[in-house]
């Protein structure tokens, strides 16, 4: 059975708020594992009245932040993370393999493959209609949120 949460479920987990709040919904999870999300590409959203005029593509960095949104839900739905934040440690092995654009739905997915205290990486995969978007390792330490 798929475990789903709606936008405001996500915002009680994470602190994201428009216009940053990348992830629209969490269609599949097992907490503090793994992760399946999707962002619905807009072309209303601001990023692209400047990336680029006339040809609108959703900025690689976006798609590596709405992963990393999508892997702060699965490590802060377990219940002793519960009111935490999950903050950047490091970026490894990012590849953008498409351009992504409005009216495409950017599937993300982000399982944690390693896990010490509060130190972890997650696996991290962007996909558009079946086909890599975007792959990445991203490293992550969960901290109380002062």
């Amino acid at each position: 059975m798929a475990m789903e949460l709606n936008n405001r479920q996500i915002q009680e987990i994470i602190p994201h708020r428009y216009p940053f709040l990348l992830v629209d919904k969490i269609i599949d999870m097992e907490p503090g594992q793994w992760a399946k999300g999707i962002k619905c590409v807009t072309a209303n959203e601001a990023q692209f009245q400047g990336h680029f005029p006339g040809n609108p593509v959703m900025p690689g960095v976006l798609m590596i932040e709405a992963l990393a949104q999508v892997g702060a839900v699965c490590a802060l739905s377990l219940p002793e993370n519960k009111g935490k934040l999950a903050l950047f440690g490091g970026i490894k092995e990012a590849r953008f393999r498409q351009q992504v654009v409005p009216g495409d739905v950017l599937e993300l997915s982000c399982e944690i493959i390693k896990q010490k205290g509060p130190v972890g990486v997650g696996k991290a995969v962007a996909t558009v209609n079946g086909k890599n978007a975007v792959t990445a390792e991203l490293t992550f330490m969960l901290v109380d949120n002062p």
